[in-house]
């Protein structure tokens, strides 16, 4: 028999006691203006949401579905209007092993990608419940089922959440007739089906669910700037922006492109671009354009008119536009020599004509010797970005001669210029003297007689010397060699380089002195000794060889000892202090790690001293905003190219500071730039530049075509080699020895804050959150840019706040263990407190599905627990190119029967064994990332473990699986489960 718990109207609230002290006029003012107010707020929440279901207006049955059917059963109440609504209630606590579930109708979606669920309901504390409760809970479950038609199939349901109480009432509560009503919201997407179902689980509560709405968001109709935008329905992704191009009202046509604004998941209406204007004849009035009035600018219906002298119009101008006239000259023009080279600067006329299309000519001439007149300079001579034609106020001029005279004629000119005389044009001139200058390269390098230990080399003069040769420096390096090189010098043309090896091939570069320095090297040159050797070179080189092998058996001995005593690659499991100085030799240099090169912009006292110092900034005109990829945390995220004078253009990421900042806002948006600025290496997020002279603030660095790498993983899955992942993986831990030499701590390494550009190279990001420890349940910091999951930090920085290179160790192993499972999230559902506590007891992850033993070795030594017996990352990088370099290190694969399943993690103990038999064919696949084919499944008539566990690969190309890697990943796993079968009879018969 069920406890009634529920047999009182509790929806409703109780009356409130006492008379007011206020008068009635006052209250009836009031109570107007709470009407109105409430009004307003309704209609704009009805306008941005759209109920798709709403369980409290239906009217006659709902056709929900309860199973048993003495579980969950339906209570016919009224409101406070007494209108009939529709309430389910359940409360089997007296009985064991409760699964009660509660079907709705088909919900169509109608084309939302993204949608939400509002819960009401009430539950009950298990405590107020009376002595011989079988079982109780004070949660419930959510799940949904996707699709098409109205099909009802209860195994394929996914669950969306648990859902708990904020509130629970007791049995006094019951007696005083409170109500204690708790509102859950959980949002739904990505939908790709027409319709879903929702089904609520209970597993022995006592619980009312008292109203259930499902609705989206959309963005209203809206008119701005002369044209209608029409309801949009937002993306599927949280962070999504869909763009709406919007239609001009009646007479107004589009300016320059058509209108286009951005609907956002919220329903709001973000970023517009472009507007319409009035045709012409009519002109804007309240949001509307009406005839022009008579005697206002032109008649009704002109549609042009005369231009007056030196004004002109070319026929591409619209009938609408002015008469408009050539440019005044370029003002405030300077020049910055730079040896042969002139760096020209000006700004914009005084008067640009009233035309917007003002662009830029150049005329270079070079002053003769002894007042003979100019001439103009010859084709050699290069402009940067062009000569004619410039919409930048800025030109580089390469490749001058030395010690010369020039002058530059600075000409604005416009869309009418052409129209105008001579005459009318206006130039400035500027006159250069330019510096001497050192030689240009090298430009050909010669192989002469060749021995078997020297090379003999000849080269030409640089085509410019800009003065007289003083010397010229060869270097020279052994191929694939070239941390060490030697140089030497000749006065001559010609050289003979001794002390080779034989049948070695060396690389050759060369390059001029005069008294103004150094010219660049010359290109490289590859040349071999010869392999030829007498009979006497013979005899001593057996010699040597059996010297050699002596020295080189003895040596091995000694490396075999020391490698056995320690780690691979040259990590010791011997404690050190990780602060502790030691000076060793990389690449030719000494180096002190402990030595901090980092400098934290929060020591200046003033913020925007470390921006200056540490960033450049670029005039917003070199930057041109294309389309929009995203929304950050203080503005949108954007894309387009970068034009900076003198280089190429480069495609770029535009982070923009939203409108209506504080301060310390714009402080905190640009604290990330001072900080990444500081950092040079192509295995870290290069900074291009800074905006903060103009709005929005802006910054502005490199473009990763293939966005974060837990994305871009997630949407290549299976696709990549092993050596493709591994090479991802040396260039994170070459970016992250560059911070950890450079004496900087991440905090925050995962592979959502790396990004991956269109070569697959590996850039770490991310560098500009700052961490507080919360005192909470979930044990997350607390960051500018949200919450940081605990599963990625390391036991001594959750525990200690102790952040070091360390620490950043231990997540670099959280980041392999993500790339090779294809972006899976660490430690799975889990919650971060059993995160926690699983890590404090030495749990650690299993190893991923086809990952080489090798590899989640180095996991587990990022994961111990001494943070001293960790990995250094230059040491990780060292191993990684041991890795890469000798492929078959990697073909020995984690063992099957040792890896810890995702089922085994959640089903430890007896008696989840036993509960994991009813795991069902969707949920394997589900848990393998191969959920797309449990429909084909079970088509073909595998609808149990028991049958899937007998497949083979023909049997996977008979029900449709076709993609060689999905083959290969389902028959790995399917394997799996086999040798879990096997291991786990013993239990099976403990559960029968």
């Amino acid at each position: 028999q069920s406890l009634s718990c529920f047999n009182f109207p509790f929806y409703r609230l109780p009356p409130i006691n006492g008379t007011s002290t206020t008068g009635p006029k006052a209250l009836c003012r009031l109570a107007f203006l709470f009407i109105i107010v409430l009004i307003c707020v309704i209609y704009l929440f009805f306008l941005l949401t759209v109920n798709l279901l709403d369980s409290r207006s239906v009217m006659g049955d709902p056709g929900w579905v309860a199973y048993p059917k003495n579980g969950w059963e339906e209570i016919g109440e009224v409101d406070e209007d007494y209108a009939p609504i529709h309430t389910y209630q359940v409360c089997r606590v007296m009985e064991q092993n409760q699964n009660n579930w509660l079907h709705t109708n088909w919900i169509l979606t109608e084309g939302a990608h993204r949608v939400f669920i509002e819960l009401k309901f009430t539950l009950r504390d298990c405590n107020s419940l009376p002595g011989g409760v079988g079982t109780c809970k004070e949660t419930f479950n959510m799940y949904y089922y996707e699709t098409n038609d109205w099909a009802l199939k209860e195994s394929r349901y996914i669950k969306i959440d648990t859902i708990a109480a904020d509130e629970s009432f007791t049995e006094l509560d019951l007696g005083d007739r409170v109500m204690k009503l708790n509102t859950e919201v959980r949002d739904l997407g990505p939908l790709t089906r027409k319709g879903f179902y929702l089904a609520f689980q209970d597993l022995g509560a006592c619980i009312a669910l008292v109203s259930v709405r499902v609705f989206y968001k959309r963005c209203p109709f809206l008119v701005k700037s002369l044209a209608e935008f029409p309801d949009t329905i937002p993306g599927s992704e949280a962070s999504q922006l869909v763009e709406v191009v919007g239609h001009c009202v009646n007479n107004s046509l589009p300016l320059y492109e058509p209108p286009r604004m951005h609907c956002s998941t919220e329903g709001e209406w973000l970023v517009p671009i472009g507007k319409c204007v009035c045709q012409p004849g009519f002109e804007e009035l309240n949001g509307l354009c009406h005839v022009c009035k008579p005697g206002f600018y032109r008649s009704p219906g002109a549609t042009a008119c005369s231009c007056e002298e030196r004004h002109y119009k070319i026929e591409s101008d619209p009938p609408s536009m002015a008469c408009t006239r050539p440019p005044s000259a370029p003002r405030n023009a300077i020049s910055n020599v730079n040896e042969t080279s002139v760096f020209l600067e000006w700004s914009v006329p005084m008067e640009t004509g009233g035309r917007k299309d003002v662009r830029y000519n150049i005329l270079c001439r070079r002053v003769l010797p002894e007042g003979r007149g100019l001439e103009e300079c010859g084709p050699n001579v290069r402009f940067l970005p062009r000569r004619l034609g410039l919409s930048n106020t800025s030109v580089m001029v390469a490749d001058l001669q030395s010690h010369t005279n020039y002058s530059f004629l600075l000409e604005a000119v416009n869309g009418v210029s052409d129209l105008a005389k001579e005459h009318a044009r206006q130039y400035v001139t500027l006159n250069v003297t330019t510096n001497q200058a050192a030689p240009s390269p090298v430009s050909v390098v010669r192989k002469g007689h060749t021995g078997k230990s020297s090379i003999s080399l000849s080269w030409a003069e640089p085509d410019r010397p800009n003065g007289i040769i003083l010397e010229y420096e060869i270097k020279y390096f052994e191929k694939e060699q070239d941390s060490s090189y030697t140089i030497i010098k000749s006065k001559e043309t010609e050289m003979v380089v001794e002390g080779l090896k034989p049948s070695s091939v060396y690389i050759f570069q060369v390059r001029a002195r005069t008294s103004a320095g150094y010219g660049a090297f010359s290109r490289r040159y590859e040349f071999q000794t010869s392999p030829y050797l007498t009979a006497t070179s013979e005899r001593a080189q057996a010699s040597i060889v059996a010297v050699a092998v002596t020295l080189a058996l003895v040596l091995l001995a000694v490396v075999a000892g020391f490698l056995l005593s320690g780690r691979r690659c040259g990590y010791s499991k011997a404690k050190q202090d990780p602060e502790e100085e030691k000076m060793h030799f990389h690449n030719g240099h000494i180096k002190f790690p402990g030595v901090r090169t980092y400098i934290d912009p929060l020591t200046y006292e003033d913020p925007n001293q470390a921006v200056h110092e540490f960033t450049q900034e670029i005039d917003v005109s070199f930057i041109s905003i294309e389309r929009i990829i995203g929304a950050g945390e203080f503005g949108e995220v954007c894309c387009g190219p970068l034009r900076l004078p003198g280089k190429r253009e480069l495609q770029v990421a535009i982070k923009t500071l939203k409108a209506g900042y504080t301060e310390q806002q714009r402080r905190d948006f640009l604290w990330e730039a001072s900080i990444m600025g500081q950092f040079n290496h192509p295995n870290i997020i290069r900074l291009e530049g800074v905006v903060t002279k103009s709005k929005p603030v802006m910054i502005i660095t490199e473009y990763m075509e293939n966005g974060s790498l837990d994305t871009f993983l997630k949407k290549n899955d299976g696709q990549f080699t092993v050596i493709q992942l591994v090479g991802m993986m040396r260039g994170i831990a070459s970016g992250m020895r560059y911070l950890s030499d450079m004496g900087y701590v991440h905090r925050d390494l995962a592979a959502r804050n790396i990004l991956v550009n269109g070569n697959l190279v590996c850039k770490v990001s991310d560098f500009g959150l700052s961490r507080v420890l919360e005192d909470d349940a979930e044990a997350t910091y607390t960051t500018r840019g949200g919450k940081i999951p605990i599963r990625w930090t390391a036991p001594e920085a959750i525990a200690f706040r102790k952040f070091t290179s360390a620490s950043d160790v231990w997540s670099y192993g959280i980041v392999m263990w993500e790339v090779m499972s294809y972006g899976e999230r660490p430690y799975w559902e889990m919650s971060n407190q059993d995160v926690i506590k699983a890590v404090e007891e030495s749990y650690r992850l299993p190893g991923p599905m086809d990952c080489p033993e090798a590899l989640y070795h180095l996991m587990m030594d990022c994961w111990q627990r001494e943070r001293t017996n960790r990995p250094k990352f230059d040491e990780i990088v060292c191993l990684l190119d041991k890795f890469i370099r000798n492929p078959s290190s990697l073909k020995k694969l984690v063992n099957s029967s040792h890896r810890v399943s995702n089922l085994l993690v959640e089903h430890a103990s007896v008696e989840g064994d036993c509960s994991s038999r009813n795991q069902t064919v969707g949920d394997w696949l589900d848990s393998i990332k191969m959920g797309r084919y449990t429909e084909l499944f079970m088509e073909g008539g595998y609808a149990s473990l028991e049958t899937v566990a007998q497949m083979t690969s023909e049997d996977l190309r008979r029900v449709g699986v076709n993609l060689a890697g999905h083959q290969k990943k389902i028959i790995t796993s399917i394997q799996e489960m086999r040798v879990h079968m096997n291991s786990a009879s013993s239990t099976v018969k403990l559960c029968q």
